[in-house]
């Protein structure tokens, strides 16, 4: 029997007491009210706010664009009547209850209307994953609102303000939702739009409770009943509410982890048990919901004694009910080479266009090659030319000390006609005279073959 009263037990609960207190830092209750309250009005700015989110959030979710939805999610006001409704409970002030579920109840109606608006114009009408992934909740998306929602609420119960309450719109997701489900009404759907809104119930639910939860540890000012029997029965209705809400996302929690197993063991199952020699998987389908295996085998035939010794086995991987459904193309004499020619001859008839785009590539790759091994050589060329034309004027000019060299081409715009000219630059320890520039620009000219001459002599 633990002593709770023994000093070393006191020491603990007071430094946990101490560690995880949300007292310390804490906002006023004058201001806490204040700050919730002022949140859960849809009107005005909030109102505009809410229906370019609703427009954001759905263009985001029919290009697939994640970064857009989030985007929609910082902007969204939604979690303030939502919070609203879980303070109200809190606090035990019905009015504020009523009037946050009559804001929340707006600004759904405001939502499902934006979105289905904008995808009944839409040219885009085929689900993208973004939105495929709003339609089935589960137990995990009720621990994502619970979660999210505590730690919405610490923080708006705070002196300083962070960004965690950014955080936690994004992780809960409040807005793809409602646009999923609008989705779901322009397209006629309604297991989409079903589980779509199911999804948005399961985070407004469990961030109004996880809201009500730390209302009533930090404990502000209680409005009160009438009785006592009204507060527990409103209690109740709550705590009712928060279970039928977790109990349908429970179920479908279960029918994904199973279908998941299922697909694991199934692929598992195909890897180290499908095997032979003469014989090969074309084509694989696992149906979970219908625990069935099917496969499509090419090669020699399997006899019916090794495909029923093959479905015996599937118990040994967890999956005795799973129905194997094997459908077989013979060929007779399957051996490596036919095989080979077989695949190479699929790959090439799918895969023709990749083929001639590397092979055009590979061309123009070996031309540029080409190209620059012939730029080489007439580089070098030029080089060992440019070093014989400087010996040779050096042989006439000893005074010559430098001398640099470039051809390039003259345009003239009054002119279609290009001419060749050779740069010159030589420097010199004495100066040339009109007769030595003239000598050696003409000797330059017809040296290396050029139209004209430009000599420059520096001393």
């Amino acid at each position: 029997m633990i002593n709770k009263h023994h000093p070393y037990f006191v020491k603990i609960q007071n430094a946990l007491a101490y560690r995880f207190s949300l007292h310390a830092d804490q906002s006023s209750f004058v201001e806490i009210d204040r700050n919730i309250r002022d949140g859960v009005e849809i009107k005005g700015t909030n109102l505009w706010l809410l229906m370019l989110a609703i427009f954001i959030a759905s263009v985001g979710l029919n290009v697939n664009s994640t970064a857009v939805i989030i985007g929609a999610m910082l902007i969204s006001p939604l979690m303030g009547p939502i919070m609203g409704v879980g303070y109200g409970a809190g606090i035990n002030d019905s009015i504020l209850i009523r009037r946050s579920i009559g804001n929340l109840l707006v600004s759904i109606g405001i939502a499902l209307f934006t979105s289905t608006l904008y995808f009944l114009v839409s040219p885009l009408s085929v689900a993208q994953s973004e939105l495929l992934a709003r339609t089935s909740p589960s137990i995990w998306d009720v621990l994502i609102a619970l979660f999210g929602g505590l730690a919405g609420i610490i923080a708006s119960t705070r002196k300083e303000k962070s960004n965690v309450i950014p955080g936690v719109a994004i992780a809960t997701a409040l807005m793809p939702p409602l646009c999923t489900a609008g989705y779901g009404i322009a397209n006629g759907s309604l297991e989409m739009f079903f589980g779509a809104f199911y999804l948005f119930f399961i985070n407004s639910v469990f961030i109004a409770f996880a809201t009500l939860i730390v209302i009533s540890y930090i404990h502000p000012p209680h409005k009160r009943f009438v009785s006592k029997e009204l507060e527990s029965r409103v209690k109740k209705y709550i705590y009712i509410v928060v279970v039928v809400t977790i109990l349908p996302s429970i179920y479908l929690a279960y029918g994904l982890v199973t279908r998941e197993m299922f697909n694991a063991r199934a692929n598992e199952f195909i890897k180290k048990e499908v095997l032979f020699e003469n014989s090969f998987i074309a084509k694989q389908v696992i149906l979970p919901d219908q625990k069935i295996i099917e496969l499509s085998l090419v090669g020699q035939k399997i006899d019916s004694q090794r495909l029923k010794a093959l479905k015996n086995k599937l118990g040994s991987y967890r999956i005795p009910n799973a129905n194997l459904i094997v459908h077989q193309t013979v060929i007779k004499e399957l051996d490596e080479a036919t095989l080979r020619k077989s695949l190479l001859s699929d790959v090439l008839s799918n895969n023709q266009e990749v083929f001639d785009a590397k092979n055009q590539m590979i061309l123009d790759l070996k031309q540029q090659i080409a190209n620059f091994q012939a730029q080489k050589v007439q580089q070098t060329s030029y080089l060992a030319d440019q070093q014989k034309i400087f010996d040779e004027f050096l042989a006439q000019y000893p005074q010559v000390q430098k001398l640099a060299i470039a051809k390039t081409t003259e345009y003239q715009p009054s002119s279609a006609v290009q001419a060749t000219v050779l740069l010159v630059n030589v420097t010199t320890n004495k100066p040339f005279s009109k007769e030595d520039r003239r000598r050696s620009a003409a000797w330059l000219q017809v040296r290396a073959g050029v139209d004209s001459v430009k000599l420059i002599i520096e001393k």
